[in-house]
């Protein structure tokens, strides 16, 4: 089992700057491809961006690509979204997720394991 735990939300004006983070535990000794999902109020869930093991491949979808980048620590098991120049539209519930497969990750919306979500709110 792999647990992920997302911290970096907020209520922040369009414009903004925020870092999202996920930490994850338990069987990180496997190498996992990790990435962002989020889902808007009345919407699907919808792939973010995606890093590969150990970092060299990353993919993002097109609204954000330009605007965020992922990136991740693997000492600390750690992989971050930054995000700048937020707007009304990228609020949503970012949910951390993780998986064995890069092109499955990347690829759609499923992992092997997901974190609980965090909270990001962009006011205009």
């Amino acid at each position: 089992q792999v647990q992920l735990v997302e911290s970096g939300g907020g209520l922040v004006q369009a414009g903004a700057v925020l870092r999202l983070s996920c930490a994850a535990s338990g069987r990180t000794h496997i190498t996992y491809a990790m990435g962002w999902f989020r889902q808007a109020p009345g919407k699907e869930r919808e792939f973010v961006a995606a890093i590969s093991w150990p970092g060299l491949n990353t993919r993002y979808v097109d609204s954000v690509k330009g605007r965020f980048t992922i990136s991740r620590d693997n000492d600390k098991n750690t992989i971050y979204l930054q995000m700048n120049s937020l707007k009304p539209e990228d609020t949503a519930v970012y949910f951390c997720a993780a998986d064995e497969s890069y092109g499955v990750l990347s690829g759609g919306n499923t992992a092997e394991y997901w974190g609980q979500g965090t909270q990001v709110t962009v006011s205009s």
